[in-house]
């Protein structure tokens, strides 16, 4: 959806996903943007607005991006895609599970 900068996922459960292009960017998961000894993949804001130039599958499994910012590094899994997806569905449940998991440690 180059109209909107976003780009839009239909899962096969019938999820969907709207995913803005600088989300996509600054959740790169290669190791020049997150670190080489990364255990979680961190936002970082892209320092311009980017588009992708072209997507590419990576076997079954993931997607890549040549952004417009010349970075073409980050290969994203599927699940790791659907793991950010930004939705409020998606967003309220990481959120429930990251107050879970800091309850557990308080016992």
């Amino acid at each position: 959806m180059p109209e909107t900068h976003r780009l839009r996922i239909l899962w096969t459960d019938g999820h969907e996903g709207e995913y803005d292009y600088d989300y996509l960017r600054g959740y790169c998961p290669c190791a020049g943007c997150q670190g080489h000894h990364s255990l979680s993949v961190e936002f970082k804001r892209p320092a311009t607005s980017v588009t992708p130039l072209a997507i590419e599958p990576v076997g079954n499994y993931a997607v890549a991006f040549q952004w417009s910012d010349a970075h073409a590094t980050g290969i994203y899994r599927f699940d790791f895609l659907r793991k950010i997806c930004p939705c409020d569905q998606c967003s309220e449940a990481r959120k429930r599970l990251g107050g879970e998991r800091e309850n557990q440690g308080d016992s």
